[in-house]
């Protein structure tokens, strides 16, 4: 069976050869080497390593044919050299010029049409110009901006309409605004809440519609009377761990016995 890593070929398929390779002087002095470092081979690993012993030659290739050619020269080149390259037609090459720029250059890209180069965009932008992108179409490119904005700007999104993004916000808001997030429609949501819940906060959820939010309710709460009536839940998980709870903190003399039902 032919294993084609271990050919030389260009990206077009075509097999190399070092004669007539107007590189070909580098040959003799171990600058390049068929197999292992190459400009023209299609393997990306070999082009870098071509680069890395010659990086005064990747000004000159910026506008090879071959995309992984440009991306991989655009981590060598002049960095002045690379804002055209923001307009490259392929996203790998975005990306890589990207990457070595100033951070206003990232704005370019705020909106660019491929999803991969708005996650990294959002990986690096800073909290103000992470802002501009809260409304990305993609679920998993504002998930990453939930991730990385600060916990104050992070009530921005509290309405985004994927619960994974607000799951993410849950974990790192500021918890002043958890209470709030206790009322979302979705229980997985609410079940990264209650997680988050002082005891005290934790009796606005004991009735929970969702049995895992009401089961994490029981196994914390303090509150006697909350926790009584949840040795009758209608799941059967809540109420034995309601019940052993119970038992638990009444041994202790612990809890509120004399707290009222509100």
């Amino acid at each position: 069976m032919r294993n084609d890593i271990d050919e030389a070929r260009d990206w077009q398929g075509q097999e190399l050869s070092c004669e007539g390779c107007r590189y070909e002087v580098f040959l003799a002095e171990g600058k390049c080497q068929l197999k292992q470092a190459c400009v023209f081979d299609r393997y990306a690993r070999r082009i870098d390593r071509f680069f890395y012993w010659n990086p005064t030659l990747a000004n000159e290739h910026l506008n090879d044919p071959y995309f992984e050619t440009r991306a991989v020269a655009a981590k060598h080149a002049d960095v002045f050299r690379l804002p055209p390259l923001l307009e490259d037609p392929d996203e790998t090459v975005r990306w890589a010029a990207a990457a070595r720029l100033p951070q206003n250059y990232l704005l370019k890209l705020i909106n660019d049409p491929h999803r991969e180069v708005r996650i990294r965009v959002a990986s690096h932008l800073d909290d103000a110009n992470l802002v501009s992108m809260i409304k990305d179409p993609d679920y998993y490119v504002r998930t990453m901006v939930a991730r990385r904005l600060s916990p104050s700007t992070l009530p921005l999104m509290i309405h985004d309409p994927e619960p994974e993004v607000r799951r993410t916000i849950v974990r790192r808001i500021d918890p002043a605004w958890l209470m709030r997030l206790a009322q979302d429609k979705d229980p997985s949501v609410r079940l990264e809440v209650v997680q988050r819940l002082t005891n005290e906060q934790l009796v606005a959820l004991y009735s929970d519609a969702d049995w895992r939010v009401r089961y994490e309710v029981a196994g914390r709460i303090d509150d006697l009377q909350r926790l009584t009536q949840m040795t009758v839940d209608e799941d059967p998980l809540v109420r034995e761990l309601a019940v052993q709870r119970l038992g638990d903190l009444q041994a202790s003399g612990s809890g509120a016995p004399e707290a009222r039902i509100s």
